[in-house]
């Protein structure tokens, strides 16, 4: 990553306050069709991000007061003969409370009236946050409002080209924000900062659909997208905006895995002497409690990570069994099996608190689910939902009786926020993403491990008796429909055992074929392939014949376009061969070479 930006020094901030030199006719809103391509979950001051964290008062005080002097005056690079440094790294481990700094540092932006442009970044949020598509909008909506004579001009260069969204972050880049800024002055001694957290969180974006089968069709060849290649194109692109006179803004980055040159220690015991305060008014207990011995423990524990004390607070204030000198006595009990890695004790923490479930494996399957991604084999994850959908969707698909969520989920509250029974809309939220670094390493979690064909076994479990029952028993239909749009966009990978459970009764073939064509356009093509993967080129199996017969006949019922005679004589024989399903003015290929 840093040689990526090697070179990204030599420019000072000049003057924000800015006037034009070329303005575009404008028709109503200039913005309104920016605002459509945006994540707005991203801006630091989201409603999806109400509860994100930030840092206590008198906690992270000098990192803060470092990246905010730097944001304000700059600092000269070491090398008298350059100019000022435009990009700063903030980087450090998982747990180590970047978010909350970044954050923090927002929020003074806005109260001192620099202006402040944000992306958060976050695996566990809403797809446009886990993604780059929305990246370069957002940014460049954020510039719009703080410098208002850029309005005309991005609206002009969305009307000259209209499949601009389309296009690689380079030219969004040029187009959306640095050639707007060329046509406009630069006149106020006014900072402004962009600020980019969680980068190393940035998923792959993939342009047509790669998860059909966990092995490429073609030995030894990917046809999936990268997520490093995705955070470099991250990367390189602001290294441009830095590089380039016209972009008046410094950048902040935040990112792993560097370590911090920052002493945490201080800011950690903080935090717990706050904490802990807090619970001694709920519960009424001893002002000494508790003892400066054993917040030095906790200190020692936490290696420096904030996480750990984070959900050690969490896990004495939600836990439902035990007071909280019972639970903090638990807490102290649990002892790594090695300290050969500052994660050891919170290792340990996690797997105790798993353990503490009634059913530790399920419960880890429940948490994959949530997460929207398989496992990892091999160093390779499938995201199996774009959505991130609400809690009670998620019960839905997993439950197999009312109530298992409670009974799965009910001693996780210090990993997970789970919303009521009654809320219908939030979705789980998982508190930190170093949870999942834990559950994907085998030699870290352990005996609760579960690894990627052990979870696809549970969710294709999951997915065929629904099929096979047509459904789930009836609820109200708004939540239903709710419900089955999610089923049908599930994006399940290929299973080496999967043609041999989906030999349903005709008539749970014909439920999921008519649902899928009301429900999903993909959805149908890839059970399409995937039926017919084990068939020999001279004969269909039984079961493949019975899902595409049902398949094509709800598709032609419904409208849609489909293979024709010969198209689908050819695929006996190319399994890669491209074939197309139409629904009105959309097309889904199944382009696999």
């Amino acid at each position: 990553m840093t040689s990526v930006l090697s070179d990204a020094h030599n420019f000072s901030v000049h003057e924000l306050n800015l006037n034009v030199i070329n303005r575009a006719p404008s028709n109503g809103d200039p913005l309104s069709d920016l605002a459509s391509h945006i994540a707005p979950g991203a801006l630091h001051d989201s409603a999806e991000r109400c509860d994100a964290p930030k840092c206590l008062p008198e906690t992270r005080v000098a990192v803060q007061g470092e990246i905010y002097s730097w944001i304000v005056h700059g600092d000269p690079d070491p090398n008298p003969a350059q100019k000022m440094v435009k990009i700063k790294w903030v980087t450090g481990p998982a747990g180590t409370g970047k978010s909350a700094i970044m954050g923090s540092v927002a929020d003074t932006c806005k109260q001192d009236g620099v202006p402040a442009v944000t992306f958060f970044f976050s695996a566990s949020a809403s797809p446009d946050r886990r993604r780059k598509t929305a990246f370069i909008p957002t940014l460049a909506y954020q510039l719009a409002e703080h410098l208002p004579a850029l309005k005309d001009p991005v609206a002009q260069a969305i009307r000259d080209k209209p499949l601009l969204f389309t296009k690689n972050l380079r030219v969004q880049m040029e187009a959306l924000i640095l050639t707007p800024l060329r046509r406009v002055t630069v006149e106020s001694k006014v900072p402004g900062v962009v600020l980019i957290d969680g980068v190393d969180e940035c998923e792959a974006e993939q342009f047509f659909d790669s998860h059909v089968s966990p092995v490429s069709p073609r030995a030894g060849e990917s046809i999936e997208r990268t997520k490093d290649q995705d955070q470099l194109e991250i990367l390189e692109v602001l290294r441009e905006a830095a590089l380039d006179p016209a972009f008046p803004f410094r950048i902040v980055i935040a990112s792993r895995p560097e370590h911090e040159k920052y002493n945490p220690n201080a800011d950690i015991i903080l935090f717990l002497q706050a904490k802990f305060s807090i619970i001694r008014r709920r519960y009424n207990l001893s002002p000494s409690w508790p003892s400066q011995e054993i917040l030095d423990i906790l200190l020692d524990q936490a290696s420096g990570q904030f996480i750990y004390p984070a959900t050690v607070i969490r896990y004495i204030t939600t836990s439902r069994h035990g007071s909280p000198q019972t639970l903090l006595d638990q807490v102290l009990k649990v002892k790594p099996s090695s300290g050969t890695n500052p994660f050891s004790h919170l290792d340990a923490f996690y797997t105790h608190i798993l353990q503490s479930a009634p059913n530790p494996i399920l419960a880890v399957k429940w948490l994959w689910t949530i997460w929207g991604r398989t496992p990892p084999l091999s160093g390779r994850s499938y995201r199996i939902t774009t959505e991130n959908p609400a809690a009670f969707i998620v019960n839905r698909l997993l439950q197999t009786d009312n109530g298992d969520a409670e009974y799965v989920l009910g001693d996780l509250h210090s990993l997970i926020d789970v919303p009521p029974s009654d809320d219908l809309e939030t979705p789980y939220r998982p508190y930190h993403k170093s949870l999942y670094d834990f559950l994907e390493s085998e030699d870290r979690c352990g005996p609760i491990y579960v690894g990627q064909m052990q979870f696809l076994e549970f969710l294709w479990g999951r997915f065929f008796d629904i099929c096979s029952h047509k459904g789930l028993p009836a609820s109200r239909p708004l939540d239903q429909q709710k419900f089955l749009h999610f089923f049908f966009n599930l994006e399940l990978p290929y299973h080496s055992w999967f043609t041999s459970r989906l030999n349903f009764a005709p008539s749970s073939v014909d439920w999921w074929a008519s649902g899928c064509v009301s429900h999903s356009d993909n959805g149908i093509w890839r059970m399409f392939y995937f039926v017919h993967w084990e068939c020999h080129w001279y004969r269909c199996n039984p079961t493949c014949k019975l899902w595409r017969n049902s398949i094509l006949r709800h598709c032609k019922k419904a409208d849609w376009e489909v293979p024709t005679r010969m198209q689908l004589f050819r695929s006996r024989f190319d399994k890669n061969l491209d074939l197309v399903f139409k629904r009105k003015d959309v097309v889904t290929n199944l382009d696999l070479t």
